[in-house]
């Protein structure tokens, strides 16, 4: 069994952290006219929301300048973190991934992983400053691990698919894996390969948009320890 964790909004809050970064970076190599506004980033890939951001500043997308403003995001990022008092794992996620990862000892076939849009420098500076082990996830797909151009954030799911069953040299169907998200977009990911999807309201959507997208459990957010463990795990073998 998989289960994969989103991290913005789901896992921690960094206070707009991410988004503040991404415009200081553009701000700085492309000049005060660089903006942000208008561009979707709830729920969505890393590589997606800086496309747009090139299309809305009118930069072309070349691959130098695409790995300039990466790393400059990067460095903003650390910088923004550091000065921001807000960041914060969200209610009850220490305590949950405890609990599964000590169940992960008694059931083998079990795995913890992450699935997000982060780049994987940036989530797990994110992750490290809200104080969230990255440890107990043994599968971590990141926002650029898409194999499609442009890529989906549904791409990702098959991909930590494939990277559980080379770690745990067994097959893995669909019923086995859970996503856990925020937003529309990780439910239709989980929705797309057949997989469950736990959705909560700690971000930007609301239960009946979570519901209407077919989320087969929604909550506020994961301090329910024991009950959302006992739904996570359900036929955990």
């Amino acid at each position: 069994m998989l289960i994969l964790f989103d991290i913005d909004l789901t896992l921690l809050n960094t206070g707009g952290s991410g988004a503040r970064s991404m415009l200081a970076a553009g701000r700085e190599l492309f000049g005060p006219q660089f903006s942000t506004d208008g561009v979707p980033f709830a729920g969505r890939l890393d590589p997606l929301i800086i496309s747009d951001l090139f299309t809305r500043g009118g930069v072309p997308p070349t691959a130098g300048a695409i790995a300039e403003f990466t790393s400059r995001y990067q460095r903003c990022l650390a910088h923004e973190l550091a000065r921001t008092p807000s960041c914060t794992a969200l209610p009850g996620v220490l305590d949950l991934i405890t609990a599964l990862d000590a169940h992960r000892l008694r059931v083998p076939a079990l795995a913890l992983g992450i699935l997000t849009g982060n780049f994987e420098p940036t989530g797990t500076m994110k992750l490290d400053r809200c104080g969230i082990p990255l440890a107990p996830f043994e599968v971590r797909v990141w926002g650029d691990h898409s194999p499609n151009d442009p890529p989906r954030r549904s791409d990702l799911v098959p991909v930590a698919m494939r990277r559980y069953e080379s770690l745990r040299q067994r097959p893995l169907p669909p019923a086995d894996v859970v996503v856990i998200g925020d937003t529309p977009h990780d439910v239709h990911a989980a929705l797309s390969h057949g997989c469950r999807a736990l959705a909560v309201t700690t971000g930007r959507s609301s239960s009946s948009e979570l519901r209407d997208a077919g989320a087969h459990l929604v909550v506020p957010d994961l301090s329910d320890t024991s009950s959302i463990s006992r739904w996570l795990l359900a036929g955990a073998r």
